[in-house]
């Protein structure tokens, strides 16, 4: 059978070391780790942005063979950055991201899920920063790709809104058959929805696993310098961290 998503030796000079990266069936994978760790330039190697080394192939396709409306269908990437600065209205914007010739249904089944009817034909550029979240990301949910690569989809949405963003993208997966990686900070938002979990610390995968697992794994807790304790997450009170009595 041919993964989804299968990478390998993806690379980009001093941020991302020689990774290789699987998705056997359609998934929900969250990346998790501290800032600065690798989790955008990763995805910016399976997105082939910055011309990365190495080889993606989805569903055995490689992306950079396909003309532009074919990828659409093929990979979809939402960058971290929330920022847009066209005065297109909403609706117009989600519209963007299907190919030519695609039925206009898509753009309304994705602005649906995200209740986008109240502002579609608002301008983007003067909605609020969450607002505008939800229309990029629906704009990136419209041409159902085959594969979801998502840069911290959760960021600047309110509580209830980053829960609903969760189950949209987990419907996805188990009722689409897309494909879903996600880079994010949340532990516990990430460890709820996702299949697996997978830890990068200074430009490498260092673990991955059932999320359950993984919350309680060492590395994540050197890798973060936290600890859960009934629940609850606390940093780790390690050693060169206590300060002397005077």
């Amino acid at each position: 059978m041919t993964p989804r998503l299968e990478a390998r030796a993806v690379s980009l000079p001093g941020r991302l070391r020689p990774t290789d990266f699987r998705l056997a069936a359609p998934a929900l994978v969250c990346l998790v780790g501290p800032n600065g760790s690798g989790k955008t330039s990763l995805l910016h190697a399976l997105a082939r942005i910055d011309d990365p080394a190495g080889e993606v192939r989805i569903d055995g396709l490689r992306p950079e063979d396909l003309a532009p409306a074919a990828r659409k269908r093929l990979l979809a990437y939402l960058p971290a950055s929330r920022e847009a600065a066209w005065p297109l209205a909403a609706g117009d914007l989600v519209r963007l991201g299907l190919p030519p010739g695609a039925d206009d249904d898509e753009a309304e089944a994705a602005m649906a899920a995200l209740d986008l009817a109240p502002f579609a034909r608002r301008r983007v550029d003067r909605l609020s920063t969450g607002e505008r979240s939800r229309v990029l990301i629906a704009r990136a949910l419209a041409p159902r790709p085959r594969l979801l690569l998502l840069d911290e989809p959760v960021a600047n949405l309110d509580p209830l809104w980053q829960l609903r963003l969760m189950e949209t993208l987990r419907a996805a997966v188990d009722q689409l058959g897309q494909g879903v990686v996600v880079a994010m900070h949340d532990l516990d938002l990430a460890a709820r929805y996702a299949d697996r979990l997978v830890l990068i610390d200074g430009g490498a995968i260092v673990a991955e696993g059932e999320p359950q697992a993984m919350l309680a794994s060492p590395s994540l807790e050197a890798v973060f310098g936290i600890e859960r304790v009934a629940g609850i997450w606390r940093p780790l009170n390690r050693p060169e961290d206590r300060r002397s009595s005077p």
